[in-house]
């Protein structure tokens, strides 16, 4: 992509990700095909194949001390794209989602906006069902979307942000918080995510662990503590 600047750069931070990043990236190549787009992987220090698996799916690879809110700070520093989305390596986007987010891009009242996808697990329980009522009802009420539901804005309003910080969690809540409701708006488009930490946690204790974590980040606990107790 040298020489050109992309209209699109699509970061992922990567932990171990080698079962999963390839699909993730396959989702993601319908972009390629309507506008400039540029794919960077940032890892946090992988000792499996993530790395390898995803220089081999076309990506652009880099590495930043381990934690998502330093991996994202990093993969936008390195990313040279005119826009930004903010993805999880377990998360695949539908089909025609690259259409919306196109769209969106254009508009130029969108400028100093940012876009999130609707949530969705990829599992037929009616428990995912119930977290999946729950997560989007918190991002269109509360204006609280998941990391897994990705973050698009343009990079005038990534730095108008002062980006991504370098905390071991809620990095996520964090930067919508600064970005404040008003300026969230969602797609209609749905990113599926893997529900492999809720059938290994439970649905019911995955789900109180978040909301009690959430709580004390806004109770004012430092991140730094809730990543002990997050583990």
């Amino acid at each position: 992509m040298k020489g050109n600047v992309p209209d699109l750069s699509i970061i992922i931070p990567t932990l171990n990700a080698e079962r999963r990043i390839a699909a993730t990236i396959d989702s993601l190549e319908e972009a390629r095909e309507s506008m400039p787009t540029e794919i960077v992987v940032v890892d946090g220090g992988s000792d499996d194949d993530t790395v390898a698996r995803a220089t081999a799916a076309g990506a652009i690879t880099v590495t930043a001390p381990r934690g998502r809110g330093s991996q994202l700070s990093a993969g936008a520093k390195e990313a040279t794209g005119r826009w930004l989305l903010f993805l999880h390596a377990d998360t695949t986007l539908e089909p025609f989602w690259s259409t919306t987010v196109s769209s969106f891009m254009r508009n130029k009242g969108n400028v100093l906006r940012a876009a999130h996808f609707t949530f969705a697990l990829d599992d037929a329980s009616s428990a995912a069902r119930r977290v999946e009522v729950l997560a989007n009802w918190r991002a269109r009420r509360l204006g609280l979307p998941y990391g897994d539901q990705g973050l698009l804005m343009s990079r005038t309003m990534y730095e108008s942000l002062v980006g991504y910080l370098d905390i071991p969690i809620m990095e996520d809540v964090d930067i919508v918080r600064r970005i404040g409701k008003q300026k969230l708006f969602e797609l209609p488009a749905t990113a599926t995510t893997s529900a492999e930490r809720y059938k290994r946690d439970g649905y019911v204790l995955r789900s109180l662990r978040n909301l009690t974590l959430l709580s004390l980040y806004f109770a004012g606990v430092p991140p730094q503590r809730l990543a002990r107790l997050y583990g």
